[in-house]
């Protein structure tokens, strides 16, 4: 890799088997007024607050001990070094497009902790650096050693490709040149009880062009289902990668593992892989994944349930919804396909966001379809893996707005931004997108090639748009198929062309296949790429659970600038069950339950339990017919 060269998050520009390949984070700065400022309080609170929280449980300090400058206990979890490398990869992502002195002095300074902590022979784990040293790689269904050198290696990634510095990446290829040493493709089967060094893995062979960590990573791939983590379905080693069907197991896991298996499939064509990869896909997106993008059923084992095991009080755990975003941007570079940047959108809004305060130092680690209002966000966790994981992820946003191809520029994300790109051949394009997404359809790219310039143009139409959208070039109208998923605009772009998109954006009342139980007879409420829920602050003395629908309300959208920091309402007339002093149950009775009018109002599901604790519902039910 050239010095000071900027890489994007996931890249693809070398692979042979890519459809797409993304861009660099540097080169795209968000401006509009719904992510803009959620990047800045990423940048300016949720970043300093982490680090300082990384000081707090000693996570920071770990590392000193492991390098001999501090005495005492270790402090934390075992896989404590991995917060540390989350914030690094969030630090430098953000870097990347806003530098600042401070920051970067903040993160040479753990860098710095963290290469003094490097043993000799290039192992690092800070749990294992004193006084456990005779116990490494002796647990590897529990312990996550490769886990942690995962994050290291990504946030070595991240640093050089946002800064061009190699101090971090040094450490890692030392630390990845063990595990190769200790773990040989074809001799030594190792795999770690948590994925997530596949992906690491891949990305260092796509940073350094060296093999051996292609290798490594396919090694570890096909060291699963032959016993090395005793077995464990709940591990995803019941069987080996290439036979699997059927997701299962510890969600973040699970995905994280798939998103690795996608990554090897990018680099080699890998046919076994891919096909296991979209029987796993077809089982995730056909009936385990909520109407949210978050997946994860069960609090237990913060695992998959079985098919259509969706309920309301679903774990559906942040790092998981992140997961999902790995999974299904990996499978877009790989395919084109637009249901793939439809669950990247879809997992954004919805599965992630609603994991942040509007603080910007608040986190939620489950995020349910419905509370009765307890849970509420927290500033950390004993198990601290979601909030370095959505700091890392805002910052590294930008990179997620645009890709390439030999056809030409493919935007991905309609957020408002300006991008200085390269089309395939180097020619200069700079786009100015303006957008009033998510609260309005509307969306204007200005396109200035450096000189005028034949490449198409390729515009999402989001799967919640409908056959609602018109396209107009220079303003012009542009015919467009009404079952489109994507326009295609193939033309001699001139300096200044502008494209016009308005998309439907009218309320929708979800409804969820028969088998999903929980969702029997109810729906849930959307509108452009939100979901929408009930929450009892908005409700005044009427109960969320006792509220009803018909399915078919007029719903009224009003944008209040003052509220949770300016979101859409949907405002109707439904209706609400009147007092029932009854029993718990009675006898059936097939006839209409009373019910009297109420005004309900519906709030964006990533703004609730910003106000005062209250009853929270999704999905609500349908009035008796």
């Amino acid at each position: 890799m050239s010095e000071n060269r900027p890489g994007p998050v996931v890249d693809t520009s070398a692979s042979r088997h890519a459809r797409l390949r993304p861009v660099a984070p540097r080169d795209v700065r968000i401006t509009d007024d719904f992510w803009a400022p959620r990047l800045r309080r990423n940048r300016e609170v949720t970043i300093p607050a982490q680090h300082a929280q990384c000081e707090t449980t000693g996570a920071l300090r770990n590392f000193q001990r492991a390098a001999g400058s501090v005495g005492g206990d270790f402090s934390g979890r075992y896989y404590s070094d991995s917060d540390v490398y989350k914030w690094i990869e969030a630090a430098s992502w953000s870097l990347a497009t806003d530098p600042s002195p401070e920051l970067t002095d903040r993160l040479d300074s753990v860098i710095k902790l963290v290469a003094g902590a490097q043993d000799d022979d290039g192992y690092l784990n800070t749990y294992f650096s004193v006084d456990r040293v005779g116990e490494r790689w002796t647990d590897l269904v529990v312990r996550h050693e490769m886990y942690c050198i995962g994050h290291l290696v990504a946030a070595a990634v991240a640093h050089v490709r946002a800064t061009g510095q190699t101090a971090l990446l040094d450490v890692a290829l030392r630390a990845c040149t063990h595990i190769a040493e200790r773990f040989a493709p074809g001799e030594v089967p190792g795999t770690c009880g948590h994925p997530g060094l596949e992906m690491a893995l891949v990305e260092l062979y796509r940073t350094t062009g060296d093999e051996r960590w292609l290798t490594l990573a396919a090694w570890q791939l096909d060291s699963r289902g032959a016993g090395v983590l005793d077995g464990s379905e709940y591990l995803i080693d019941h069987e080996p990668v290439r036979k699997q069907s059927r997701v299962t197991g510890h969600a973040v896991r699970a995905l994280y593992l798939y998103a690795g298996m996608a990554d090897v499939v990018l680099e080699t064509g890998d046919e076994e892989l891919r096909t296991a990869l979209e029987q796993l896909w077809a089982d995730l997106s056909g009936g385990k994944t909520a109407v949210t993008g978050g997946v994860g059923a069960r609090w237990d084992g913060e695992a998959f349930g079985d098919a259509y095991e969706l309920p309301d009080r679903a774990y559906n755990e942040t790092c998981a919804a992140i997961a999902h975003i790995f999974l299904a941007w990996r499978m877009l570079l790989l395919t084109g396909e637009p249901e793939y940047r439809d669950v990247v959108e879809t997992a954004l809004h919805n599965g992630v966001l609603p994991g942040l305060s509007q603080s910007g130092t608040e986190f939620f680690y489950q995020n349910p379809l419905a509370d009765a209002g307890r849970h509420r966000r927290e500033e950390w966790f004993s198990c601290a893996c979601c909030p370095p994981n959505i700091a890392r992820l805002l910052a590294s946003l930008p990179g997620y707005l645009y890709t390439t191809s030999d056809e030409g520029l493919w935007v991905q994300l309609y957020i408002g931004n300006e991008a200085d790109l390269r089309l395939a051949d180097g020619t200069p394009v700079h786009v100015d997108l303006a957008t009033e997404l998510p609260w309005e359809g509307t969306v204007r790219l200005t396109v200035t090639p450096e000189a005028p310039t034949e490449f198409t143009l390729f515009l999402p139409v989001p799967g919640w748009a409908g056959a609602d959208v018109s396209v107009k070039v220079n303003g012009e109208p542009v015919t467009v198929a009404t079952d489109a998923a994507r326009v295609a605009l193939p033309r001699t772009w001139a300096p200044g062309d502008t494209v016009e998109l308005t998309f439907g954006t009218e309320v929708r009342a979800l409804a969820a296949h028969p088998r999903v139980a929980a969702a029997h007879h109810r729906v849930a409420l959307a509108r452009g790429p939100l979901v929408y829920c009930v929450e009892q602050a908005d409700q005044g003395d009427t109960p969320v659970a006792d509220i009803r629908l018909t399915g078919a309300e007029p719903w009224t959208a009003e944008h209040r600038p003052e509220l949770l920091g300016g979101v859409t309402t949907l405002t109707a007339e439904a209706s609400a069950l009147g007092a029932d002093d009854g029993p718990l149950y009675r006898p059936f009775h097939n006839g209409p339950v009373a019910v009297a009018k109420a005004q309900v109002t519906a709030i964006p599901y990533y703004a609730w339990a910003n106000r005062e604790p209250g009853a929270m519902r999704v999905f609500i039910p349908l009035a008796a017919r």
